[in-house]
């Protein structure tokens, strides 16, 4: 099969295709065609070598992928054989074939294209099992996404709008500002001319020497983490999920103490099968619905052939896109 796997780190000329072994089927996996791999900022650190796959995953980068099933293993009492998927992977999307857990698999809907459907699975489980799960988000909470119009705050903002949060979000332009508007934010705040502490408050009437959001949904890290803390109201809840800005923080433990913060975070790609069966579980009883009615699609920045996955990549670290950046097979 064509491939992208990259034997040496490097630039986005690094990501060449070459021919790769169709991977075979494990008892609890299905094989899938690819058609489209959707293009998350974690390839981009693997392809520089700041992001090794955990163990046991491919070393072909790629999270995400839609595709029809073409082959199952043996423990499966289902036959899938056929069926278009997408699904969430610990690697091997730029790939013409993957295997994953048959748990990870979601089925396309009648209404939804194959790029829209490998745009979904990483910002879904990401933006699920944080803001949702581990910050407890519910009907008529504020809260504060960076990032407001990558893959996973223009999720971010679907959600929110599906499910009665109010998203305020930040973004480096006033372009991207608008942008995030017209998908739904509440508010957006141009973080190179705004200071989005100061906006926060104003915003939500904080009081208590916070602002007023339920939770914030942090991907910066570094300096952002204690002004994140004077955006959450009293009880607030502080999600890390990346740490693009930065690895280490200084935070005020009293104000900790003294509003009942806190703050949690997580890694979605070493988590194991079982935990991403789970939540996909979760996912096609709780969102699937909205999916299938069409009430929730993927923002698309842009699609490449997986040829030209150095313009993707190059596209991704620009900083320029509004939502995802999709690869097609």
């Amino acid at each position: 099969m064509r491939a992208i796997d990259p034997a040496e780190p490097g630039g986005p000329e690094v990501l060449r295709v070459i021919e790769r072994p169709v991977p075979k089927v494990r008892a609890d996996e299905v094989l899938i065609r690819v058609a489209a791999a959707g293009v998350n900022r974690p390839d981009v650190l693997q392809r520089k070598g700041g992001y090794p796959p955990p163990p046991g995953a491919p070393s072909i980068p790629g999270l995400e992928v839609s595709g029809i099933v073409v082959a199952q293993g043996d423990d499966l009492a289902v036959d899938m054989t056929g069926q278009p998927v997408c699904a969430l992977l610990g690697g091997g999307g730029y790939a013409e074939y993957v295997t994953v857990a048959a748990g990870q698999v979601l089925p396309v809907p009648t209404g939804l294209s194959m790029i829209e459907a490998a745009a979904i699975p990483e910002t879904l489980f990401t933006v699920w099992t944080n803001l949702f799960e581990r910050a407890y988000a519910t009907e008529g909470d504020t809260v504060l996404v960076h990032g407001g119009t990558s893959g996973i705050g223009t999720m971010a903002i679907a959600l929110g709008t599906i499910f009665g949060l109010r998203v305020i979000v930040t973004a480096g332009s006033d372009e991207k500002c608008a942008a995030a508007l017209g998908l739904g934010a509440a508010h957006a705040i141009n973080y190179k001319t705004e200071d989005f502490v100061a906006r926060v408050k104003e915003i939500t009437g904080g009081r208590g020497g916070g602002g007023g959001c339920a939770a914030v949904l942090d991907m910066v890290g570094g300096d952002y983490v204690p002004r994140n803390l004077q955006c959450l109201a009293d009880d607030g809840r502080h999600v890390s999920i990346a740490v693009q800005g930065g690895l280490m923080a200084t935070i005020p433990i009293f104000e900790v103490m003294r509003r009942r913060l806190t703050l949690t975070g997580s890694t979605l790609r070493p988590r194991d099968a079982a935990f991403k069966s789970m939540v996909a579980d979760e996912l096609h009883r709780m969102v699937w619905p909205h999916v299938e009615a069409g009430r929730l699609k993927p923002v698309i920045d842009r699609t490449f052939p997986l040829e030209e996955a150095p313009a993707a990549h190059a596209r991704m670290e620009a900083g320029d896109h509004v939502g995802k950046i999709v690869l097609t097979l």
